[in-house]
């Protein structure tokens, strides 16, 4: 008996290990480290970054864990700062994705140069009134998406998001402060509650999700907000045509029916999470955040991304040259594709991209209105 209790004590522990690791789902380990990076717009921001995972390793999945838990905090120079809490767990339960985020987030140099695709930007307009096509934005909100897989690539979603959003007028006079006045952002519009509903199709044939070199993602999206609608449709696709070389290209379309707000005019949505459009880093580099505004959007663009250093999910050291194009609609007008009114910038810049799941990026973009800098933890898109 004696011997049998020694042998379970001594077997116990190595079939534990067993268990483990023909589960790796089950190895969670934690990161942690603080982060400084820079804008054109915001200025220096320091920040810190904490996240618990459970790493794929060299499996050829695309996901970039099986699931992960990160907080991410930082304030800027400008008056800007983000907490972003996000739960993510894309490959935890197979054929199943879920995510939840929490986020407090004040934008403090928004963009604001009015409505529509024709605004114009005049220096003049900035003398001894610096803010004068500026706005600060502040979000406080939770955000949760599930996504079934159907069959192969093809994926169902559903989520939804509460959001609260204000804006606060700068010093110095600025256009946003004159729109108010005369009406047009009304007072239901700032602030604004929103409580939205998605619901949409994913086809994702990506190689890898953070860093793809091969294959294509299609989303067709539908939300119902606080008194609006949206429609989003949009396709990426990428090549690798020579072994060092990734090319990029991204069209996309959005449609807003019924009365959306300013605060949803600003965001351009995605399975993953909205952004800027039309302007800025995630839609047309060179441009600053917010550029240009209306309920219906068009972007594009082609990327360039040549690996000087080359060691395919370990370390990537990659040059990049870039054109993005875009624009906005105004209420009632069709979204569509078209040459007509597009605004266009190109660039360049560098990124790194280690193992699978870290991707930095600094780019520079030039528009017809100058030039704008941006370090970014992902690839535009």
């Amino acid at each position: 008996m004696r011997s049998l209790f020694l042998l379970a004590v001594l077997v116990a522990p190595r079939l534990g290990a067993a268990q483990v690791a023909e589960n790796p789902r089950n190895t969670w380990t934690d990161h942690r480290y603080p982060a400084l990076w820079y804008s054109s717009i915001d200025g220096f921001w320091v920040g810190g970054h904490y996240d618990w995972s459970s790493a794929i390793g060299f499996a050829e999945r695309p996901e970039p864990t099986y699931a992960r838990i990160a907080l991410d905090a930082g304030a800027s120079t400008a008056g800007s700062y983000s907490v972003i809490l996000d739960a993510q767990a894309p490959a935890y339960w197979e054929g199943w994705r879920f995510g939840l985020a929490l986020y407090g987030i004040r934008a403090n140099r928004l963009g604001y140069y009015g409505l529509g695709n024709s605004t114009t930007f005049d220096t003049d307009s900035t003398v001894g009134r610096s803010y004068f096509y500026q706005v600060s934005r502040k979000t406080r909100g939770v955000r949760a998406t599930i996504q079934r897989r159907i069959t192969g690539p093809l994926r169902v979603l559903v989520g939804g998001s509460l959001d609260h959003t204000d804006f606060r007028e700068l010093p110095g006079g600025s256009v946003f402060q004159h729109d108010v006045a005369d009406g047009t952002i009304t007072p239901d519009e700032v602030p604004f509650n929103d409580a939205v509903f998605r619901a949409g199709v994913v086809l994702d044939r990506r190689d890898l999700e953070l860093d793809p070199h091969r294959g294509i993602l299609a989303e067709a999206l539908y939300a119902s907000g606080n008194g609006y609608t949206r429609t989003t449709a949009s396709l990426r696709g990428y090549v690798h045509p020579l072994r060092r070389l990734v090319l990029a290209g991204r069209v996309a379309g959005e449609s807003m029916s019924g009365s959306p707000p300013i605060s949803a005019q600003f965001t351009f949505e995605s399975s993953d999470r909205p952004f800027n459009a039309m302007g800025g880093y995630r839609s047309l580099r060179g441009y600053h955040d917010g550029r240009y505004l209306g309920p219906g959007k068009l972007l594009g663009g082609v990327e360039a991304r040549y690996g000087v250093l080359w060691s395919p999910r370990v370390l990537e050291v990659k040059l990049l040259a870039f054109y993005d194009v875009g624009r906005v609609f105004a209420p009632g007008e069709s979204v569509r594709l078209t040459t007509e009114g597009l605004h266009s910038a190109w660039g360049g810049g560098v990124g790194l991209a280690m193992l699978r799941n870290t991707v930095f990026t600094f780019a520079v973009g030039k528009g017809a209105e100058g030039t704008e800098v941006t370090f970014a933890g992902s690839w535009s898109y």
